[in-house]
């Protein structure tokens, strides 16, 4: 075995269960890892110089091939169903035992991290990867300790990544080849089956949202960041909402853009980095990321690129629509030095309702807000993804359902706690569909967005007279500064206005019937947001 890289842990990968015969790479920068991803042929330069890599027939997350071990740590503690979905002790042992023979017999990479910005509630974690690239994502999205850190760096949890380690179904009681795999009791996860790079990022954050709570600290798929006068706002929201489009403005330093805890002294970022999409990105409407995409440093997934002159196409979705960009948070001007904000003061709940019925911008209060974060909604549109041809309701409990092991109701009530003691003001953001639902009306135009935001940000709305919507109980302004009267309700933007009456009572009835399952796990206020959203 030989060792390669800038510092090297005395706490050696043999603790982690493998026996190399190859080169370790420990800990290798930016620069030495985008040249070793290029020699073994894993991406090609663009002709700017970012990474572009291709993830072949995984071009995003699989959710039928996630699993976590059932053990004695797990059965109680896990909401197990369709998203939390067990697999036995011996199953897993089996693949880790086979994911450790086929990492040992090659070459690898060795990143060894933080996962969280506040020292006090920071998580050690190792990533093992096959490949240079996905160490070079790694490297991105996490936080670097310095040197002196990294000497002595004892991983709390350690990830180990091959994407060209496949399972047997019949042998590893998995769905497919494809695994991602949790074991809490171990500290470990294991991925292989697929390349897409996002499997790792997203894996660390469910292990922070299972950890997190027992210390009072709620995990939040959401992107953060402080205005002028020091005050943080939070923005929820799921792919495609906006959440990292409007939390890079440059107006305002940047926390971070996916994930971050709330502690009872501070807002904090998990990550290091960025893993923004990128399809149809322009320079115009979004300038800070676009430069991203001509950066050395930054990975491109699944970006169309030219073969000869090496120019990137954002626009092309050949591949998938969810091409990615993933890159240091410092790339994005005016970010936090820190990754920390004071506790909040505004909280953004953002969605995009692709049937044009949900008001641009309403206030909250606090129960609407437990309310629409046990809710999660937005809508998929046709054409995203394989087999939607029409708009489609689309709930992910706490906006992010997919990486949230315990039981909603346990985010849900810290957050509520937290409103009550901070007094945060809440709002519901439609960065959907106005005048008609998609194929009919327009996506509601970012600059009105910004506008809104601006203004519930700054205290333009304070003083402003709100009108409850008649769907869905929503408080409306019926002024915003850079906003026309009529965007502000939806309705006054159909020609058709019966038609609009119909669409908003369907989701109304949608959002009712899909909030029956927490109607025993909260209290009758909440609920009766749900009662009022349907008559």
């Amino acid at each position: 075995m030989q060792n390669t890289g800038h510092v090297i842990s005395t706490y050696g990968v043999d603790k982690n269960g493998l026996s190399p015969s190859g080169t370790v790479h420990w800990n290798l920068g930016s620069a030495a890892l985008a040249e070793k991803a290029i020699a073994r042929e894993e991406g090609q330069f663009s002709k700017d110089g970012a990474l572009v890599c291709l993830t072949g027939q995984h071009t995003g997350r699989s959710p039928n091939d996630k699993f976590i071990v059932k053990d004695t740590e797990t059965e109680t503690t896990i909401d197990w169903g369709k998203v939390n979905v067990p697999i036995t002790s011996q199953h897993f042992d089996a693949l880790h035992k086979k994911i450790l023979g086929h990492l040992s017999a090659k070459d690898f990479f060795v990143q060894d991290c933080y996962a969280g910005a506040d020292p006090e509630n920071r998580l050690r974690v190792r990533i093992v990867n096959e490949n240079a690239w996905h160490n070079l994502f790694a490297r991105n999205m996490f936080i670097q300790p310095a040197d002196d850190e990294l000497k002595d760096f004892k991983p709390e949890f350690t990830v180990l990544q091959a994407p060209s380690c496949y399972a047997d179904p019949a042998t590893h009681g998995t769905n497919s080849e494809v695994f991602v795999i949790v074991n809490f009791s171990k500290k470990l996860v294991i991925i292989g089956g697929t390349i897409y790079a996002g499997e790792i990022k997203k894996s660390v954050f469910s292990i922070l949202n299972y950890i997190l709570p027992a210390n009072g600290v709620l995990p939040m798929h959401c992107s953060a960041n402080i205005g002028p006068e020091g005050n943080t706002a939070i923005f929820f929201g799921l792919s495609g909402t906006g959440k990292t489009t409007l939390s890079a403005d440059a107006s305002r330093v940047l926390i971070g853009d996916d994930e971050h805890g709330w502690s009872d002294t501070s807002v904090f970022n998990f990550e290091g980095g960025c893993y923004a999409k990128v399809i149809n990105l322009s320079a115009e409407a979004e300038p800070e990321i676009f430069a991203t995409t001509r950066r050395f440093g930054t990975i491109l997934e699944n970006v169309v690129i030219d073969p000869n002159t090496r120019e990137l196409d954002l626009d092309d979705n050949a591949l998938t629509e969810n091409t990615r960009a993933s890159y240091p948070i410092e790339f994005i001007p005016n970010t936090s030095e820190t990754g920390l904000g004071p506790l909040p003061k505004n909280i953004i709940m953002l969605t995009a309702d692709a049937f044009g019925v949900l008001p641009p911008i309403s206030k909250l209060t606090p129960e609407q807000a437990m309310y629409h974060f046990l809710s999660g909604y937005t809508a998929k549109v046709a054409g995203t993804e394989k087999g939607v041809k029409e708009p489609q309701a689309a709930f992910s409990t706490c906006f992010g359902a997919p990486f949230m092991p315990r039981h909603p109701t346990v985010y849900a009530k810290l957050l509520g706690e937290k409103i009550a003691r901070t007094g945060a003001a809440c709002w519901l953001v439609n960065t959907g569909w106005s005048g008609g639902g998609y194929g009919v009306g327009q996506r509601m135009q970012i600059k009105y967005t910004r506008a809104m935001l601006n203004a519930a940000l700054e205290g333009k709305l304070d003083d402003v007279a709100f009108n409850a919507d008649p769907n869905f109980g929503l408080l409306v302004p019926v002024y915003c500064p850079g906003v026309p009267d009529d965007v502000l309700q939806p309705k006054s933007t159909w020609q058709d206005r019966s038609a609009y009456d119909t669409a908003a009572q369907d989701v109304a009835k949608r959002f009712e019937n899909n909030f029956k399952q927490f109607a025993d796990h909260v209290d009758d206020q909440v609920v009766a947001c749900a009662i009022r959203a349907a008559a």
